[in-house]
């Protein structure tokens, strides 16, 4: 009888041993990385050049979906809800994050019992920035003087309620004392032909999306919201040097699965983009396209998660906004 034990036991591990062995390692398909923003504006692109590095080092194509919509939550959401495998990611902005949460009455996901923060990603500043052909401005504070003096005030364009964008423009314009108003667009890509055809007149908003129209002479850079100049716009002067004090901004992104996303998927994503932060050439694509790339272990993104967490909630009481 004991004999009779120990075989099946044999047998039983040895079954479980080939099982184990027979499972492919991850990841053995392609994988589906969700922007949920739409196409040409600043996370589109940086999510592009993510995928491109990430999947040099899976072996595995990454294929970018855009599901935009709600301030990002709609394609956020669709993360939350999908099969924890690894299978579905998605890039976040810090909006998703730490700013929806307080903006909206009510949320589709809970950014902290629903999502797996894998690695931070990459960190954009925001620029400040005006047409020239229709505001005559070359330095901040030849903009502050003539938004002063503008009948009605200033009507600046965010690519929409509770962004970053739009909580920055609140907060510089109550700080100077400049009537505004605000005109919410989808995106960016909405918002630049808006100013170049005079009906928009300022935007402070991700680099990432403006560095095209600023290198191409269509619009003028008045600051950059970062404590040291930007290396691939060494022109455009800080907030501070544009006498704008105490007024660092940047909007970071992380890579994010749904809740209960295996540790060992974890560890082999965070690798990947510890890879891609790594390579000269990909940080380089980053820099020219107005992010600076970032990596950190799940457990470092979670972290910068809750420690801006206070910060933007003031913001977004500042500025007022409210979404039903």
């Amino acid at each position: 009888m004991l004999s009779r034990r120990v075989l099946l036991g044999s047998a039983a591990a040895v079954a479980a041993a080939g099982t184990a062995r027979a499972q492919p390692s991850y990841p053995d398909r392609p994988i589906r990385l969700i922007c949920p923003y739409p196409a040409g504006g600043a996370t589109d692109v940086l999510t592009r050049i993510l995928a491109d590095g990430m999947r040099e080092r899976l072996g595995q194509p990454v294929v970018v979906e855009n599901r935009s919509g709600a301030g990002g939550n709609i394609g956020v959401d669709a993360v939350a809800k999908s099969t924890p495998d690894g299978y579905v990611l998605g890039t976040a902005p810090v909006g998703n994050f730490v700013i929806n949460p307080f903006l909206y009455a009510t949320m589709p996901y809970d950014p902290v019992r629903d999502l797996t923060p894998v690695s931070l990603t990459w960190e954009v500043p925001n620029v400040a920035v005006v047409a020239g052909k229709f505001v005559p401005a070359r330095s901040f504070q030849e903009f502050l003087t003539w938004a002063k003096a503008k009948p009605g005030g200033v009507v600046y364009g965010t690519s929409g309620v509770g962004t970053s964008a739009h909580l920055c423009s609140e907060l510089l314009f109550k700080r100077a004392g400049v009537a505004c108003t605000h005109i919410p667009f989808r995106s960016a890509a909405q918002v630049i032909p808006a100013m170049l055809s005079g009906d928009v007149d300022f935007a402070i908003d991700n680099l990432a999306s403006y560095a095209g129209v600023i290198q191409q002479g269509a619009m003028t850079a008045l600051g950059i919201t970062t404590e040291r100049r930007w290396p691939t716009m060494p022109q455009v002067p800080t907030m501070a040097e544009a006498g704008i004090p105490d007024f660092v901004v940047t909007a970071w992104s992380a890579l994010i699965g749904p809740a209960g996303l295996p540790g060992p998927v974890q560890e082999r994503l965070a690798a990947a983009v510890q890879g891609v932060a790594a390579d000269p050439a990909v940080l380089q694509r980053f820099l020219v396209a107005g992010g600076q790339a970032l990596a950190s272990t799940p457990a470092g993104a979670r972290e910068r998660m809750d420690r801006e967490r206070p910060m933007w909630k003031e913001m977004v009481e500042l500025s007022g906004a409210r979404m039903e």
